[in-house]
């Protein structure tokens, strides 16, 4: 299969009409990179106002938006693409469209909040959580989480399903409800068997009183995210090729083995499952309703850089920040910091993404089937987040 071309699996004209344009995918990235700086703004410019600090916190959630589409475009790159040694094409096209940025980011955040012990790395930061976040392995070690680069922990999720994908998709094609099978699967041996083993293991090893800062890395494991991407997987092709009502019962039975799994074994998991499951709701809606707006695509299309600029963005504005603590503090806060995101990543495509994406097309372009086959799909694959 490697070296012959890629058949298109169970793909119609009629079936792939809901992607056949990039608008609602940049849309849900739009949104998702909108809910993400508010959290963030929120943690340095606090409202002091309950109720708007808590919907600026459920921003938290733009992250497994990225992960929904994340999962989705894989599944539509992969199914309309036709051509020779797709795994190896795959990963260069990965590679290039996420390294270089985020190796970029690695110098400036260390020089930015240096190397000293955090709440992220306890011990500090040393060459090991340098190492492990150049190579994307970060997410498997807990005082590597977030400590070199802020929020990489999602980074280091979407890698490893990026590893992962292509063997999940060889081995089960358009058949979603294998998808939902191994993502029911795995959050059972996640809760019931790692998260215990790996608690007790960290937590001894961090010592007494770091028991917090280990149950928080644990939630951010690629484990604990990787159901939300197989779940992801199977909304692609339950959107492509029509709901059943077997996926209701397989999603009811996820629902309920969850919640026992939780009261046995008290891993706090279930509420996040449920809010991931309830999330795929709009964005299946997004995309069937074929849902745009301009401005808000525009920021998905920038969502990578603008997701890992921000934070340094923040950073900028509260070592200068006039204003007190407040909604209106707030408000333009949050204005000022999605606008000079926005910027930061129009030079950042211009200046690294731009070349790193040509050279992935120069890289891949050999025998990648008739120009028509990567229409739309190169609008896609120029933000996966």
């Amino acid at each position: 299969m490697q070296g012959q071309p890629r058949p298109v699996a169970g793909r119609t004209e009629k079936a792939t009409t809901p992607f056949g344009r990039s608008h609602s995918l940049d849309f849900l990235r739009g949104l998702a990179i909108v809910g993400v700086m508010a959290i963030h703004v929120s943690q340095s410019f606090p409202s002091n106002i309950r109720v708007v600090d808590f919907a600026f916190m459920c921003g938290w959630t733009g992250v497994n938006v990225f992960y929904f589409v994340s999962a989705m475009t894989m599944c539509l790159m992969w199914t309309q693409r036709t051509e020779t040694n797709p795994t190896r094409k795959f990963y260069i096209r990965r590679a290039l469209r996420i390294a270089p940025l985020f190796w970029l980011a690695i110098p400036i955040y260390l020089a930015v909040n240096g190397t000293g012990p955090s709440s992220n790395a306890p011990n500090g930061i040393g060459p090991l959580q340098v190492i492990l976040t150049a190579t994307f392995l970060h997410g498997f070690w807990p005082d590597s989480v977030n400590s070199v680069v802020p929020g990489d922990w999602s980074i280091a999720a979407e890698m490893t399903f990026y590893l992962l994908f292509p063997l999940l998709i060889t081995a089960f094609g358009a058949r979603r409800h294998l998808y939902l099978v191994l993502a029911i699967v795995l959050h059972l041996v996640n809760v019931c068997l790692f998260k215990p083993y790996a608690f007790a293991l960290f937590s001894a090893y961090y010592g007494p009183g770091h028991e917090a800062f280990v149950w928080n890395a644990l939630h951010l494991s690629f484990l604990n995210q990787l159901p939300v991407f197989l779940v992801g997987c199977a909304l692609f092709f339950a959107l492509r090729d029509g709901f059943a009502k077997s996926d209701a019962a397989i999603l009811a039975a996820f629902v309920t083995l969850s919640f026992i799994a939780d009261r046995a074994t008290g891993s706090h998991e279930f509420n996040y499952l449920i809010i991931n499951l309830v999330l795929g709701a709009p964005v299946a809606g997004c995309i069937r309703l074929a849902i745009r707006w301009s401005p808000i695509e525009a920021l998905g299309r920038n969502s990578y850089s603008m997701y890992l600029s921000h934070f340094a963005v923040i950073y900028g504005l509260r070592q200068i920040w006039p204003l007190a603590d407040g909604l209106v503090s707030l408000l333009v806060a949050y204005a000022v910091t999605a606008a000079l995101s926005y910027l930061v990543a129009r030079a950042t495509w211009h200046l690294v993404e731009e070349r790193a994406q040509n050279l992935a097309h120069r890289l891949t372009s050999a025998g990648a089937g008739s120009p028509a086959m990567r229409l739309d799909i190169a609008a896609s694959a120029t933000a996966t987040r």
